[in-house]
């Protein structure tokens, strides 16, 4: 199996967001790592504070029909 294609900052904060050590990180199935990220979005609490998605879904609903 080889490594997943994440850059080594990715792997750093996914290690520390996970808890697990990066080595373990790095070897983990990609299937694993997926419902690991999975859990760890349910867990945390939505922050829709980034200015730019709002800008977009007000942009959107906003703009006259032609």
């Amino acid at each position: 199996m080889r490594p997943l294609p994440i850059s080594a900052e990715t792997a750093i904060k996914l290690a520390e967001q996970l808890n697990i050590p990066i080595e373990n990180l790095m070897h983990m199935p990609q299937h694993i790592l997926l419902q690991k990220l999975a859990e760890l979005a349910k867990n945390e609490p939505v922050n829709n504070s980034d200015p730019n998605i709002n800008k977009e879904t007000q942009a959107s609903t906003t703009e006259p029909k032609k």
